[in-house]
């Protein structure tokens, strides 16, 4: 039997704190002797490139990673994960759980989303099979190449689902609540359709989608006080 080949596992996401679209999970594993050729490659923290020099990116990185694996969880599962008490944080370690199982590193970098770094390192390894070493810092995509490529493959998949959601519903922005674009065209959507669509488009459970509803039906509820004042 051949002898496994030791590998170095990152772990990255995209689309945590969008308020449409899925949330994208990446994890990459690479042979120690080809991290040099990801530093040469000049991978980086995706929110630093641009979208075509991510995918340039994700294209020559097939031929450099051994292993990638991506979990992309889509606007209602993370509803239905909130409705159970499961928050980001948690969910996020399942998740990553479930890709170092795929992946098997021997030592893995992850970019963690939890201000206590080593309790979520502990929540991560209660779930997993089997030992590797992990290395869990914030802004992990900003230090290690293997985790900047992970960061990339995320938010080219992230980009991806985007764009169909963008052409079955016309959404506008990059669908994160900060951005203005994006929340002119959730308004103009439910004012031109009345609600949003019970799956994949928006996530109900998000502070921004609960507030632009209530603002609706109050004003719903103001025209409908007007008619009874006039009657």
């Amino acid at each position: 039997m051949d002898k496994k080949l030791f590998t170095i596992g990152g772990i990255d996401e995209a689309g945590r704190g969008a308020v449409i679209g899925p949330m994208v999970l990446a994890g990459a594993t690479v042979v120690p002797e080809d991290e040099e050729k990801l530093r040469k490659l000049g991978v980086r923290d995706s929110k630093l490139l641009s979208p075509r020099r991510r995918e340039y990116l994700a294209k020559k990185l097939e031929g450099i990673l051994k292993d990638v694996v991506v979990v992309k969880i889509s606007a209602c599962k993370i509803d239905d994960y909130n409705k159970r008490g499961v928050n980001l944080n948690k969910l996020e370690a399942m998740k990553m759980a479930d890709i170092l199982d795929c992946l098997d590193p021997d030592k893995v970098y992850i970019d963690s989303p939890e201000n206590n770094t080593e309790k979520f390192r502990e929540m991560i390894r209660k779930m997993i099979k089997g030992n590797p070493e992990m290395v869990v810092e914030h802004r992990a995509d900003q230090t290690y190449p293997i985790v900047s490529a992970a960061s990339i493959i995320a938010k080219v998949e992230r980009d991806a689902e985007v764009g169909r959601l963008r052409r079955k519903y016309g959404v506008k922005g990059s669908g994160y609540p900060s951005d203005e674009l994006t929340i002119e065209w959730m308004k103009s959507y439910l004012k031109e359709h009345g609600k949003f669509p019970e799956k994949e488009l928006v996530r109900f459970s998000w502070d921004t989608t609960k507030r632009l509803l209530g603002e609706k039906k109050q004003k719903g509820l103001g025209g409908f006080l007007k008619k009874v004042i006039k009657k």
